[in-house]
């Protein structure tokens, strides 16, 4: 869409140029009839010459300012108009040094060979020199505003590319950190299958023999699974934890020791929740802390001192999170990357669910959540 409109303004801008230059030439032309009182073929010829450079822009640099040049510098008033067409084009394309010269060049060269269209009839030298010297303010003011337009533009494209980057590196460590997460709470899964599997195999003299080799075979695939999962997954966790820390541990945190850490901090932290964490899956309760976690952090930020209530609901059908706060002092001191909310709404988004953020009436904040149990989204697929 815009290549398209590029492409008509520039088809524009060359139709009302070919305009400009026909009625140059026509000028020159008429004014060749009112000093002579006739057409003379070599002023005719000498303006179709220089209108056809003007008009093709292979020829317009530098064709057309000596040929302008020189043509006015002899036939004077009547290749003026044409004359402020090259200078104004000059001063455009920042030779306004350039342009100078040839105002200077044909004015003097005209001045010098006196004839009967003169630029310098009469003494007029003020009126002579109007149309050079506006031709090249108004090609200079143009060229900069043109210029300043194509830097603005570049920079307005060069922040659109460069946020469209932040959000997808936002959405990848979203994705990174899930998979991370994940990858704790399915090791330490498997550990356990592993780790009980193998205590009934010690028993296996004292089972029959299918279960014995069930319990050996189900052992071996979750060791198998285990090993395949750190593989794909272990290179997402932290390298210096994993030095100091082997042991695979779930980084599940309760909402409350998040709420004490805040409190600490100096928050006042209203918490309101009901029914039990495991009521929803451990995906859900990953989703609420992070979401609860980027909450508190964001109104630290922008309303220090005012009270955040938390509501969190994990009872079926559905793990609802609320966080709403009134307005607060904004710190000066706050840094963030403001694609917290784009990676929590890749996250809620992937479980099924929606995220929501925004004002809420008296100038204050809401975030809401709404990830919907397994059980839920298996009924409305059936339904659907």
């Amino acid at each position: 869409m815009g290549q398209v409109s590029s492409r008509e303004s520039r088809r524009w801008a060359a139709y009302g140029r070919g305009a400009l230059v026909a009625l140059c030439a026509l000028a020159a032309v008429l004014n060749d009839v009112a000093a002579q009182g006739r057409y003379l073929a070599p002023v005719v010829i000498t303006v179709l010459v220089c209108g056809a450079a003007l008009l093709v822009p292979r020829l317009r640099w530098p064709a057309a300012p000596l040929l302008v040049t020189v043509a006015t510098a002899w036939w004077g008033t009547l290749l003026l108009p044409m004359l402020a067409v090259v200078l104004y084009d000059l001063a455009v394309d920042r030779r306004a040094r350039i342009a100078v010269g040839c105002a200077v060049a044909a004015l003097g060269a005209n001045l010098l060979g006196y004839r009967p269209t003169s630029l310098w009839t009469a003494q007029s030298y003020a009126s002579t020199l109007v149309l050079p010297v506006l031709a090249v303010l108004v090609g200079l003011w143009l060229g900069s505003r043109r210029r300043l337009v194509q830097a603005l533009a570049a920079d307005v494209e060069h922040l659109r590319v460069e946020a469209r980057l932040r959000e997808d590196a936002a959405r990848a460590a979203e994705r990174s950190r899930i998979a991370a997460e994940m990858h704790d709470v399915l090791a330490h899964r498997l550990s356990l299958i592993a780790l009980h599997t193998g205590v009934l195999a010690t028993k296996s003299d004292t089972l029959p023999a299918p279960v014995a080799e069930r319990l050996g075979l189900l052992r071996t695939t979750s060791v198998e699974a285990l090993t395949d999962l750190r593989d794909v997954l272990g290179v997402l966790r932290d390298s210096d934890a994993a030095q100091t820390s082997p042991a695979l541990t779930p980084v599940m945190r309760d909402i409350r020791e998040l709420a004490d850490e805040a409190r600490a901090a100096g928050q006042h932290i209203g918490l309101i929740t009901e029914g039990r964490p495991e009521d929803a899956p451990t995906t859900h309760r990953l989703a609420v802390y992070r979401i609860v976690q980027e909450a508190l952090t964001n109104a630290r930020k922008h309303a220090d001192g005012a009270v955040v209530t938390v509501r969190i609901d994990y009872r079926p059908p559905a793990t609802l999170v609320e966080v709403t706060n009134p307005p607060g002092t904004p710190r000066t001191d706050a840094v963030g990357s403001g694609y917290g909310l784009v990676g929590l709404r890749e996250r809620v988004t992937t479980l099924g669910g929606w995220l929501t953020a925004g004002p809420a009436g008296a100038g204050s904040w809401r975030l809401a959540a709404r990830i919907p149990h397994p059980a839920a989204l298996e009924q409305n697929g059936t339904r659907t």
